[in-house]
């Protein structure tokens, strides 16, 4: 069966996933094709049409339409949130009643309007609406090769749902445990949070993530902002967290003026200050310490029941420092966090539930490397078409491992393109992490972002356990943050943040085979099975998607190496 994920019910990060019989065969965002960071307001029409075009199918071929977005959720659940949020915006508990046919025409019209931009009529296909927190639990946990498994799926919202305690069963179903609604949202908290930190939401709170490191979470107490309660659930402020129009301290942001005269004024800028390292660090730090206590609520039982294996998915299930708290959690054995957890994969998610409801057995997610690939033989049409000079490669691993190895930055683009937001040695920046003053290097002229952002390793994954703390762990897609043993943290200096951790990706031969060969050649040259790996962008940009993309970037930073397949491009002479 056909399956085809189509995810444009956030209106941002829309994206396209393809089940063929079960198997994953391709998935990517819209961004990566229209080069608009998140693709707001955009429909996935090139992410599908590409999708298609990879498996060799016509679109009246597609079975089955899987959409992450139910009204019939909604319609359950209105109660519920109207109660929750009466008491404080009665307006917005009468518009769950009043705008609930406006809300599913709106979404179901995105959807059909990218059937339609594709060649699909949508009234000729067979359409799944899956509700949208059932769509990341399935990200996870269909995708997981775990046989049964606790999950937990948290983001910003969902159609009213923010944070779901489930389970994955042996035959495949989800059982849900317990739904926690807007406007109590961990990810809503995080989003205010790093808006009154001066960065963007959606895209900024990695960056405080990064941040709160340097900081004290004792030094400020937001525990106000978010509470466990009695029933195991949480509760936000909603005179702080998310406010409504009239309580916010500046237009177009959400954090409150009770915020401002608490905290001070809002940060603004790219430096470190205090007291906004500070700040940084007690979000983080109520945000694991609240994540923690859910856990061990509601999904002790399901953990002891499926052997401590856990699946987590949503916008917060990136935030890596969580996740390293919950791999060290005395309940947990094993973790799986989708790569691209956040509302990118509910088109992915869709699909994979689409499959299994229909009996399909959903084989386990391999690799991340789900998107558009080129020949060499396409890369030279370009270059030769833009009249650039390259070297033909006998062997490219090699040659970007002796660059590396000479204290050289070099692009690195292989293969199929990432899925997720991180980069895994398809579309990558990499240098050499015992060279003092690489990262500050690739900061300064490449990628033109903040100077006291931390940059992560891909590692040989047979080398792994010994430069870092993993309590047995893999990490194939930098989900995760380990503690970096004291004998290496001098050796790669340039990939260990300021706590003494690193997110890592670590690479094996089957995985990625021509990227396992580089991080050898490279062990073999230094005696260090790691190497700096950055998004191969530039800030603000998506990651690069084709060779067209590359060469933008290439000439407009300061890179001077480009491995693309299997030639290379230099900016001097060799």
């Amino acid at each position: 069966m056909k399956i085809l994920g189509i995810g444009c019910s956030s209106f941002h990060d829309p994206s396209a996933a393809l089940i063929i019989d079960g198997e994953l065969v391709a998935a990517a965002e819209e961004e990566r094709f229209t080069r608009t960071k998140h693709a707001l307001r955009q429909n996935p029409v090139l992410a599908a049409r590409w999708c298609l075009a990879q498996a060799g199918l016509r679109p009246q071929d597609v079975d089955v339409v899987a959409y992450p977005w139910s009204g019939a959720i909604l319609q359950e659940k209105r109660w519920e949130y109207a109660r929750r949020v009466f008491p404080k915006q009665p307006s917005k508990a009468l518009r769950a009643f009043t705008k609930l046919l406006g809300e599913q025409k709106k979404r179901v019209g995105a959807l059909h309007d990218t059937l339609r931009a594709v060649g699909i009529d949508p009234r000729e296909v067979e359409v799944d609406y899956v509700e949208h927190h059932l769509a990341h639990a399935s990200s996870a946990f269909h995708l997981s090769g775990f046989p049964s498994a606790a999950i937990l799926t948290a983001d910003g919202e969902g159609e009213v749902t923010s944070t779901l305690f489930a389970e994955g069963l042996p035959d495949g179903r989800i059982r849900k445990l317990k739904e926690v609604l807007k406007p109590d949202s961990l990810g809503l908290f995080y989003a205010t949070m790093t808006e009154y930190l001066g960065f963007e939401a959606l895209d900024g709170e990695y960056k405080v993530m990064g941040m709160a490191p340097y900081g004290d979470a004792s030094r400020f107490d937001l525990s106000g902002l978010v509470r466990v309660t009695d029933e195991g659930g949480f509760r936000c402020d909603d005179e702080r967290v998310w406010v409504a129009r009239k309580n916010r301290a500046v237009p177009g942001k959400h954090f409150s003026r009770r915020m401002i005269e608490e905290l001070g004024p809002a940060r603004v800028g790219d430096d470190l200050l205090e007291p906004y390292v500070h700040v940084a660090a007690a979000t983080q730090r109520l945000l694991e310490d609240v994540s923690l206590q859910l856990v061990d609520r509601q999904l002790a039982d399901a953990l002891r029941q499926h052997g401590g294996r856990l699946c987590f998915a949503g916008g917060v299930a990136l935030n890596v420092k969580l996740n390293k708290r919950l791999i060290e959690h005395p309940l947990v054995e094993e973790v799986f966090v989708q790569p691209a957890s956040n509302d990118a994969g509910i088109a992915l998610g869709a699909a994979t539930y689409a499959a299994v409801t229909r009996g399909e057995r959903v084989r386990p997610m391999t690799t991340a490397a789900l998107g558009p690939s080129y020949t060499t033989a396409e890369v030279r049409e370009v270059l030769d078409g833009f009249c650039i000079p390259y070297e033909v490669l006998e062997d490219a691993p090699d040659t970007a491992a002796d660059l590396l190895a000479r204290g050289e930055v070099v692009a690195w683009f292989q293969g199929r393109m990432e899925w997720g937001p991180r980069a895994l040695g398809q579309r990558s920046i990499l240098g050499n992490p015992t060279v003092r003053g690489t990262a500050d290097d690739i900061n300064r002229r490449i990628k033109y972002r903040e100077p006291w952002r931390p940059f992560c390793p891909s590692m040989l994954a047979e080398r792994a356990h010994d430069i870092l703390v993993t309590h047995g762990h893999d990490s194939p897609y930098m989900t995760f943050t380990f503690d970096v043993r004291p004998e290496w943290k001098d050796r790669i200096p340039e990939v260990v943040h300021v706590d003494g951790t690193a997110r890592p990706q670590f690479v094996t031969a089957e995985r990625a085979p021509r990227y396992h060969r580089m991080l050898q050649s490279f062990e073999r040259r230094t005696g260090v099975p790691v190497v700096i790996n950055t998004s191969l962008n530039r800030r603000g940009e998506p990651l690069i998607c084709s060779p067209e993309d590359a060469l933008q970037m290439f000439y407009a930073s300061g890179l001077e190496y480009l491995v693309i397949e299997d030639l290379l491009v230099r900016k001097r002479p060799g």
